[in-house]
């Protein structure tokens, strides 16, 4: 496979244009509302590189994982549903419209062939096991959350592709029609069909799908349903975002937050576990479902301490948790359910 092709392409004149009218957007770059360095201060890439080659146990779990086969083609239509395909790829169904976010299907989390691969059992799901899609989300353009192979193998399934401000770029030069695309700025909401509405709202984070950072937007999502009223998290560090988007938004029936591939080396682009309990205070969310984790090796913690550690900080809390099995259907209308099996602890 071509891998500039891959690569994407960077924001056109026009949208550039555009960008440099907004107040984060400076210097050509899309800017955290916080200060936000890649690395702690003392730290250096060359040291976080070398600290990534240390060998360190069960960073990658030493069997397959457990999935549940879930098909996706013949819901009912009454159903509202979340399903977590691992990492930060889920499917929602809900009030009628089904929604795919962040989706990696491709085995991989990384434009070369055979490095970063989806341990086993965390790569059952694939393009071919989708239904019709009418909202493609797409947080931002990372590897791990926006993959060319998948997105291509989805395009003719795909009703609107909703992103942040320069992620669409990307699919304008993959073949995408425009008129699929709807990219927007954070605090800007879009009118999706009777009584859906969604808002892109800030996250903690940066984008790059190569050595050119920032140059299109991340994001967190607000989705407004008949129903419901959910946080999809994208990729965040702390910061005061969380208060603004739950005073603004909150309260929220669910949210899917970030957790995992963190390090206290870069504290302020991931959140750390102890972190998210706070995050999802002061978001206003009733219950959450932890992320970003149980699929790819993209840091050096062991591949089950994210739903271990922030499970725990959540029972001290008494905070309510969702954790299902990758493929599992989580019911949207029974959020109060309390006794899920911490799956992970059969294959520590």
């Amino acid at each position: 496979m071509n891998l500039v092709k891959q690569l994407g392409q960077f924001p056109d004149e026009k949208r550039k244009e555009y960008f440099s009218t907004l107040s984060n957007y400076t210097h050509g770059k899309f800017q955290n509302i916080l200060v936000t360095p890649a690395l702690l201060e003392g730290e250096s890439m060359t040291k976080a590189l070398l600290g990534s080659l240390c060998k360190i146990e069960n960073t990658s779990p030493g069997t397959a994982l457990p999935f549940v086969v879930t098909d996706l083609k013949n819901l009912q239509l009454d159903e509202n549903i979340l399903v977590w395909f691992g990492h930060s790829s889920y499917f929602i169904q809900i009030d009628g419209k089904k929604f795919l976010i962040d989706p990696v299907f491709s085995g991989n989390a990384s434009p070369m062939p055979g490095s970063i691969k989806a341990f086993p059992g965390a790569d059952y799901y694939k393009p071919e096991h989708m239904p019709n899609i009418d909202f493609l989300i797409i947080s931002h353009d990372h590897w791990d959350h926006l993959d060319y192979k998948t997105v291509q193998a989805l395009k003719n399934k795909v009703g609107k592709v909703i992103c942040g401000l320069g992620t669409g770029q990307h699919f304008e030069y993959w073949g995408w029609a425009p008129e699929k695309i709807v990219e927007k700025n954070w605090w800007e909401s879009i009118d999706m069909a009777e009584g859906f509405r969604i808002t892109l709202t800030p996250a903690r984070h940066f984008s790059g799908r190569l050595l050119n950072r920032n140059i299109s937007l991340w994001t967190s999502f607000v989705l407004k349903t008949p129903t419901m009223n959910l946080f999809l998290g994208g990729d965040s560090g702390y910061g005061n975002h969380f208060t603004e988007i739950g005073e603004k938004y909150g309260p929220f029936d669910l949210a899917v937050m970030e957790c995992g591939q963190y390090n206290e080396k870069w504290p302020y682009i991931h959140s750390l576990p102890e972190q998210i309990i706070t995050e999802v205070k002061e978001l206003k969310a009733k219950n959450f479902i932890p992320v970003h984790n149980s699929k790819f090796k993209l840091a050096q913690h062991t591949w089950y301490e994210p739903l271990e550690q922030v499970s725990k900080y959540a029972e001290e809390n008494r905070q309510p948790i969702t954790l299902p099995v990758m493929g599992e259907k989580v019911n949207l209308n029974n959020l109060d359910k309390t006794d899920w099996k911490k799956w992970w602890e059969d294959y520590v």
